[in-house]
């Protein structure tokens, strides 16, 4: 690592935000008398094995990520429910798996209508019930609606449909419309996608006025991923976390200055570590991993600075804070950053971002709930991001209706460490091409052949066929895995054990027809 002090970051901004190696536990109340806060943080294409405290062979370090963990909880068997962005986020955001809705592939720019229907519950709508104060802050993704100046809705992606954006007309199906009080942000990926410009609310306050000029961006292998899209003034594609996280820190301070004694749910939706991978100009060079690895060093900073803006404010006992990803790594950064740095960001799983295999979608969980959760504890409870709807609802008094939620389970009993029972008897799995897999304590059985995402018969530099493994069952029309024995998912035993084969297809199937995976009353 870089000799440089992280303590020192040469940033006037960033030392205004928080010091963070003064972490302190304040703050009074029961579970039972005071509703907690709730932060929940979300990375974007962030790996299990790219935190020092999942990979032992991690090369980048991630200090407040892993002292986190030391002060809380790490699940080893968490899963995003699907292998990319945007179904991964209506699935947290609804507690419902999205190939239910029936969308492929993910929104660009202006992309639309909202994927959360008008009538659907949400977890944000769901709190705010319960008289949460309910912010959002960072990247949206999905889906929402812009109109043309002559009043039409566009829905579209692509440059032409943002060009076509009448600026002055509100956005009517947004996070302000899904049940979120307060919300800065953008529309799809920050710096990747057509639109470069901050949503306030339901309006873009300083539209996009010429094409993006990426001459002057960072030049590297994750640097890619870049469109020539619209880009507003001021619009800063290095310093875009940096802006989310001063509106999350002024959320908080504001929070406690106006209303310390109502309870809040802060969902705080990074870009990092998103390609392109351009980490702010006060952490390039952290790390000797290159300018991915000094990006996760910013996230890293992130979950720091917000996790020790909670404990100085005086919210820390009475807030469970949780720290996830959306999927698994991205394709060019697991490839070079294997080469280059010998960091491997899905170890020890096969596949990527976008595949079924582990790699996609098993994903780093740390959850940190002072005297509730107990400091250091380690779970390998199979968990999904759609839990986190009903674990909310019992946090907060909430009852489900039997219309919501319908793939979520409530893992309060894991955080606290008060069963060691498994809460989920199956899993469902999902990828951007709405292949579908199912997972049944060590079976796992991905209903179609090949990864589901990425193409693995793709050759050169920076194609998959490099990591490509012999076909075990190349004639049989599915795959099972036993992940006890073969975590790597190398021996394919659909033809070995028929009947768990027949077994996990009959489940999934009745999962797809009823519309469910947990027990409706």
């Amino acid at each position: 690592m870089n000799t440089k002090s992280f303590w020192c970051l040469p940033t006037l901004f960033i030392l205004k935000l928080t010091s963070l190696c003064f972490w302190i536990n304040t703050a009074t109340g029961d579970l039972h008398e005071n509703k907690p806060n709730i932060l929940f943080i979300l990375a974007d294409d962030l790996g299990y094995g790219d935190l020092a405290c999942y990979n032992s062979d991690s090369k980048i370090s991630t200090p407040n990520i892993d002292r986190m963990a030391k002060e809380g909880i790490l699940f080893t068997d968490a899963h995003s429910p699907s292998t990319v962005c945007t179904p991964t986020r209506y699935s947290f955001l609804t507690g419902r798996m999205a190939f239910r809705n029936g969308m492929k592939g993910v929104f660009t720019g202006a992309g639309g209508p909202c994927l959360i229907e008008n009538s659907r519950l949400t977890i944000a709508k769901m709190l705010q019930e319960q008289n949460y104060t309910t912010a959002l802050f960072g990247k949206w993704h999905v889906g929402l609606t812009f109109y043309d100046i002559d009043g039409n809705p566009i829905l579209k992606n692509g440059l032409d449909a943002v060009k076509r954006i009448d600026y002055t007309r509100p956005i009517t199906d947004g996070p302000l419309h899904r049940g979120f009080d307060y919300f800065f942000g953008t529309a799809c990926c920050p710096t990747t996608d057509w639109l470069y410009a901050y949503i306030d609310g339901d309006k873009i306050p300083t539209p996009p006025t010429h094409i993006v000029d990426r001459k002057p961006l960072p030049k590297h292998p994750y640097s890619r991923d870049n469109r020539p899209g619209m880009i507003a003034p001021g619009f800063d594609l290095e310093e875009v976390d940096m802006v989310f996280l001063q509106k999350s820190i002024e959320f908080l301070e504001s929070h406690k200055k106006n209303s310390p004694n109502k309870p809040f749910f802060l969902f705080h939706s990074t870009q990092a570590v998103h390609l392109p991978s351009f980490p702010g100009k006060a952490f390039k060079g952290m790390t000797q991993s290159g300018p991915h690895g000094d990006f996760i060093f910013e996230l890293d900073f992130i979950v720091g600075a917000l996790v020790t803006k909670i404990d100085q404010l005086g919210f820390g006992e009475n807030t469970l804070i949780i720290f996830t990803s959306d999927n698994g790594p991205e394709v060019p950064t697991s490839i070079d950053m294997r080469k280059q740095y010998k960091h491997d960001g899905a170890r020890p799983w096969r596949g990527v971002k976008r595949d079924q295999w582990e790699g996609g979608h098993r994903i780093p969980f740390i959850a940190r709930w002072p005297k509730k959760i107990t400091a250091g504890s380690i779970s390998d409870q199979t968990i999904c991001l759609t839990d986190i709807m009903a674990t909310c609802a019992t946090l907060s008094g909430a009852k489900l209706p039997n219309d919501a939620a319908e793939d979520s389970f409530d893992i309060l009993p894991a955080l606290l460490k008060e069963t060691d029972k498994q809460i989920r008897e199956y899993t469902l799995h999902q990828t951007i091409s709405l292949a579908l897999a199912i997972r049944n304590g060590e079976w796992k059985f991905l209903d179609h052949k090949g990864s589901g995402g990425n193409n693995y018969e793709r050759e050169g530099e920076w194609g998959m066929k490099q990591f490509a493994l012999p076909e075990y069952a190349p004639d049989s029309p599915g795959q099972l895995y036993n992940l006890k024995e073969d975590p790597g998912e190398t021996k394919n035993l659909y033809n070995i054990h028929p009947e768990i084969v027949k077994k996990l297809k009959r489940k999934l199937e009745v999962y797809k027809k009823n519309g469910h995976s947990r027990l409706i009353k």
